[in-house]
């Protein structure tokens, strides 16, 4: 798995077309994109690739899938880049440049069950490893998704969420939302909660953890006391990651740098840092 540039110089962008867009929720859009030869590179679930657009900037983004023919990004609204992101139209051209990151273990996984959780655009990176254990579904055992966000509007990926996933056989998927509202018939509730609720069993499985920081701090407080251990619990601090390349230093906890040594670990891995994540 290569933390490399697919360009002989890892600092120079590749250009691609965004060939189609779709409006997850009011603050959420999924890009495709893609070049005339296909796909800049390949991508494993968890890696994440620098996305310029001139004149405005750049910014790094897990990617959400990779299909045959085009990467996947689910941007949110958060500032002067996403915001002008958000305003493209299908034909436009992005730079990018990756893939960045060691991504999610797939192979240590294999024969495990699996839960995923997340919280509100958290769902993105976990996105890509749901859907590539469905594309491998005999390497995998129970899967189980747990997913919340404020509102109901506020769920990404709503389709494969209530369509898809479910239909996929040893699979349950789990929702709930922050706060009741009217025409909500499922779960009312923070995500940590709920999981204790449901309470997995840890016996041969590996949790995926990704959302906002306190949701990943709690939820992690929640695994520990359902039984599981520090190696089967995995989370992704991609938020951290600047330059992908390990230059500018910006994202290192003492001596690990988030865009080399990670960005995903396991707890354990964790657990040895110093407490700055």
């Amino acid at each position: 798995m290569s933390n490399g540039c697919s360009c002989e110089n890892p600092l120079v962008p590749r250009i691609v077309k965004v060939v189609d867009i779709i409006e997850e929720t009011p603050d959420v859009k999924t890009f495709h994109v893609t070049t005339d030869e296909g796909i800049p590179f390949r991508v494993m679930p968890g890696q994440l690739a620098m996305v310029s657009m001139l004149p405005v900037g750049e910014g790094m983004f897990s990617v959400s899938w990779q299909a045959e023919d085009h990467l996947e990004f689910a941007i949110r609204r958060v500032g002067v880049l996403t915001d002008a992101m958000h305003e493209v139209w299908p034909g436009q051209q992005w730079g990018i440049r990756g893939p960045y990151g060691n991504g999610f273990p797939v192979e240590k996984c294999k024969g495990k069950n699996m839960l995923f959780v997340a919280g509100g655009i958290g769902l993105a990176p976990l996105r890509s490893f749901i859907k590539y254990c469905f594309l491998h579904r005999q390497d995998y055992g129970r899967i189980d998704i747990l997913y919340g966000a404020r509102s109901y509007a506020d769920l990404c990926f709503k389709r494969e969420l209530f369509e898809e996933w479910p239909a996929q056989p040893d699979t349950t998927v789990y929702t709930t939302i922050d706060r009741a509202e009217e025409g909500w018939n499922g779960h009312v509730g923070f995500v940590p909660t709920y999981l204790e609720e449901i309470g997995p069993q840890p016996s041969g499985t590996v949790a995926v953890i990704c959302g906002p920081p306190i949701m990943i701090k709690l939820a992690l407080k929640s695994m520990e006391k359902l039984g599981f251990e520090d190696e089967q619990v995995i989370t992704t601090l991609e938020a951290r990651m600047k330059c992908g390349i390990g230059k500018c230093g910006r994202c290192n906890i003492g001596s690990e740098f988030i865009c080399l040594d990670g960005p995903v670990f396991d707890l354990a891995q964790l657990r040895r840092l110093p407490p700055e994540w």
